[in-house]
């Protein structure tokens, strides 16, 4: 598997078979836009920083054969625009254009009481890398590859910590760092206190990386 970093919570993952599938394409990221020859595009939820519709619908429109899998709400939002969705949910697997995805978690992690939470999907992608979006849900399977939040209003580091454990994977890509002024010093204490035989590695913006 290829996963290339696209800029805060936004990955192209390029499975085995070659097919690409980019998740969370929101407004902190960039070098998406002129993407081609996609097998899907995964939403995990509603806000900005994972989906910017006002470059997901050019890029849609160059990519005619990709799935989009999407949580409920942002699926309602997408649909407003014109752009035909599924709508994903925890427990189910979907095919998108050759490539196993599954859908874990329900709702965002709860930033204050006062807020309301919004529906969160992660994903699987391949059955190698997950990607939790905005929460901490802890998959029922092992997997390979964590897309580990390394900061947010709604997460404090040793949740993180807590998360990285549980889930014990083979190697830890850090995202979600834009909230941070100091992502460096997260990801030390994250490498330090993850779990023996988790790899953390940190991927360069735009900088494909192979595993």
């Amino acid at each position: 598997m290829q996963i290339q970093k696209l800029g805060h919570a936004c990955l192209l993952v390029t499975a085995e078979s070659g097919n690409r599938v980019l998740l969370d394409p929101g407004v902190w990221s960039e070098g998406f836009e002129d993407l081609t020859d996609l097998s899907g595009v995964l939403i995990t939820h509603q806000h900005a920083d994972h989906v910017d519709v006002a470059r997901l619908r050019p890029l849609l429109a160059a990519n005619p054969r990709a799935v989009v899998l999407a949580d409920p709400d942002s699926a309602g939002l997408l649909r407003e625009q014109g752009i035909e969705v599924t709508v994903a949910a925890h427990g189910q697997s979907y095919d998108v254009n050759g490539v196993a995805v599954d859908g874990v978690g329900r709702t965002h992690a709860m930033v204050h009481r006062d807020i309301p939470q919004v529906p969160n999907v992660g994903y699987v992608v391949a059955e190698q890398l997950f990607h939790p979006g905005d929460a901490l849900t802890v998959p029922d399977r092992a997997v390979d590859i964590l897309a580990l939040p390394a900061g947010a209003p709604w997460v404090k580091s040793g949740e993180v910590i807590d998360f990285l454990r549980a889930v014990a994977p083979r190697i830890a890509v850090p995202i979600h760092e834009r909230t941070l002024a100091k992502p460096d010093m997260e990801y030390r204490r994250y490498g330090d206190l993850g779990p023996f035989g988790t790899d953390f590695v940190v991927l360069d913006d735009g900088e494909p990386r192979e595993f």
